[in-house]
């Protein structure tokens, strides 16, 4: 009767742990999918808000956690994406973390789940962005965008470094580069454009990701999965993102505007530094809040 007493307690007490090992599992999952997750900066691109070896929480209140098939995006596919409303809207010179959206090709916008950027946001929907001599402008915008003395270095940078300086839409004919770039309208929402050829270069791949088709431009018409459109009305939102180290960040100077379902959360605290060269935890950065 002994034997089978404590059985009975020792079934008991592992239910009872399996069951609140459910419970602290499934909080967790809550959390990560609706208030906040965790990123490791793995590149030197926003310096100096953001080091190498630092690790933040990301906050998703502010636009809205996101609802989508995670199983089919592990398996690569493509898969609506639903975003509950947020508390707040993006302001200019957030630091978001985003699904990087060309992990495969820069000519072709796709969810990768695993493959993430962080970027500040100096571009949102309805701007009229443009770089002037290394500097970000929007138009009836006075406020610095991104971070001034990357952007004077850029100014006053002579000879760069192979694959820098020319940048989004890779075009000879619209010619931009990082010193001197746009103007570039960023698109929201219900917004329409005249397709031309400027504009067919500019938006070819936010058209054929919103419509899953193929955009062509021949003999001055433009053709939409093979059918003859002269404008062209923009069904999601649009980002400009760029890193603080404006000479070593892959950011929409080069593969262009970010779709809004893309954005994961806001970068909101350090949560742990760990400094990658010598190992050592470095306190001076730990909960130092993202700006």
């Amino acid at each position: 009767m002994k034997i089978r007493a404590c059985i009975h307690n020792l079934i008991n007490k592992a239910i009872n742990i399996l069951f609140w090992l459910c419970i602290i599992v499934t909080f967790w999952f809550v959390l990560q999918v609706f208030v906040f997750t965790y990123f490791k900066i793995p590149s030197n691109s926003m310096e100096t808000e953001l080091a190498i070896g630092d690790n933040i929480l990301v906050w998703k209140p502010t636009i809205g956690p996101r609802i989508f098939n995670l199983f089919a995006s592990m398996r690569n596919e493509q898969t609506d994406i639903y975003r509950i409303p947020g508390i707040k809207k993006i302001q200019r010179n957030d630091i978001l973390v985003f699904n990087f959206p060309h992990p495969n090709s820069w000519d072709k916008i796709e969810m990768h789940i695993l493959k993430y950027y962080i970027k500040r946001c100096v571009g949102l929907p309805g701007d009229t962005l443009s770089i002037q001599n290394g500097f970000y402008h929007i138009e009836g915008i006075e406020t610095d965008l991104g971070y001034p003395e990357s952007q004077n270095k850029i100014a006053t940078t002579e000879q760069f470094e192979d694959g820098i300086f020319h940048c989004f839409p890779f075009d000879s004919i619209i010619g931009w580069n990082i010193k001197n770039f746009g103007p570039l309208y960023i698109p929201a929402k219900g917004d329409s454009i005249i397709l031309n050829r400027t504009n067919c270069r500019l938006y070819k791949k936010l058209v054929e990701w919103e419509q899953q088709g193929s955009l062509q431009y021949k003999d001055s018409t433009a053709f939409l999965n093979g059918t003859p459109i002269n404008k062209y009305r923009f069904q999601k939102n649009y980002y400009f993102m760029a890193g603080d180290n404006g000479l070593n960040s892959q950011d929409s100077r080069y593969w262009g505007l970010l779709p809004e379902e893309y954005i994961v959360g806001k970068a909101w605290i350090i949560w742990k530094s760990i400094d990658p060269y010598t190992n050592k935890f470095r306190w001076e950065r730990f909960l130092k809040v993202i700006h």
